[in-house]
């Protein structure tokens, strides 16, 4: 394993027994990956597939049953490996005696910082996630939702961490304020932290992440960089004054997306069979309107993977 890597995970694995049935439930299962020094890495799979739980191995919250990982190069047992993260759970519960101010300054010394830091740090973090300056002051009880996720995300980033964790960051935050945390967390990502984030907002991660990894049943079903996995769907092609009999070759080798009164669209698998089609259709004097490549939606991705 080389430290050119924030995340290093091999062949990672946590068997939980159940006390009443004895079988074995393995919450993961085998799973090796990487996660580059300043990438933007999400963690996606269904609910149960074992994401939190590998999160937590990595936190050395849980340990494995087989397997490890590293933290820039430190193994993530060692707490040295948890000095330069950041984390933000899901559903994370703060005391609710704390004002947001005093929450922040609980975790900021709980992170080793000291009191002069602490106190030029805690405002500068607290605007950063678009929390005005008045509600500081206010307790944390009083939070509405997404204040308390954008509180979250404060404790998270108050150290100055070099690998953010978040899990969910965007849970119970409004279409605004998840363009907000995106603009955040793609400021730090110019900073070269490193965030990896593990989700079900998969329009987020597709926005945001250079590459994923998807978990099923606690394997890995999926990995690599979201350009890649969601290339090469195929081909859109719209023409008009289409004969009947060539619209039904046509059909033979693309799918009918739309018919019109006046032209149709078809969906090709390959450039070649569009290219084909395009030269059919200019030999019978239709007119061409537009032919655009198309993709996959990391969700057809997702779902895919999940069901095979």
């Amino acid at each position: 394993m080389s430290s050119e890597y924030a995340i290093e995970a091999e062949r990672l694995t946590k068997i939980y027994r159940s006390r009443l049935s004895r079988r074995e439930i393995r919450a993961v299962d085998d799973v090796s990956l990487q996660v580059r020094r300043g990438a933007t890495y999400g963690l996606l799979g269904p609910n149960g597939a074992g994401k939190t739980t590998f999160v937590k191995m990595l936190l050395s919250a849980v340990h494995p049953t087989s397997g490890g990982a590293r933290v820039f190069g430190e193994d993530a047992s060692r707490p040295e490996a948890r000095r330069p993260i950041g984390y933000l759970p899901e559903n994370h519960r703060f005391p609710t005696y704390f004002t947001g101010f005093g929450m922040l300054d609980f975790y900021a010394a709980l992170s080793g910082l000291d009191q002069a830091t602490r106190g030029k740090r805690i405002p500068e973090v607290f605007a950063r996630v678009g929390l005005e300056e008045k509600f500081g002051d206010m307790r944390v009880g009083k939070y509405s939702k997404g204040m308390l996720q954008r509180l979250g995300l404060a404790q998270a980033l108050i150290h100055a961490p070099t690998l953010l964790i978040l899990d969910e960051p965007a849970d119970g935050v409004d279409p605004v304020g998840r363009r907000e945390i995106r603009d955040i967390l793609t400021g730090l990502e110019q900073q070269g932290v490193t965030i990896f984030i593990n989700s079900h907002q998969l329009v987020e991660v597709e926005l945001f992440c250079d590459e994923v990894a998807i978990l099923c049943k606690g394997k890995l079903a999926l990995s690599g960089k979201v350009k890649d996995l969601t290339a090469g769907k195929g081909y859109r092609l719209a023409a008009a004054q289409v004969p009947d009999a060539l619209q039904q070759a046509l059909c033979a080798q693309a799918s009918l997306v739309a018919a019109r009164d006046h032209g149709v669209e078809f969906q090709f698998p390959t450039r070649e069979l569009a290219n084909h089609a395009v030269d059919l259709l200019r030999s019978q004097k239709c007119e061409i309107e537009s032919l655009i490549p198309t993709s996959s939606t990391l969700e057809e991705v997702f779902v895919k993977a999940v069901e095979q």
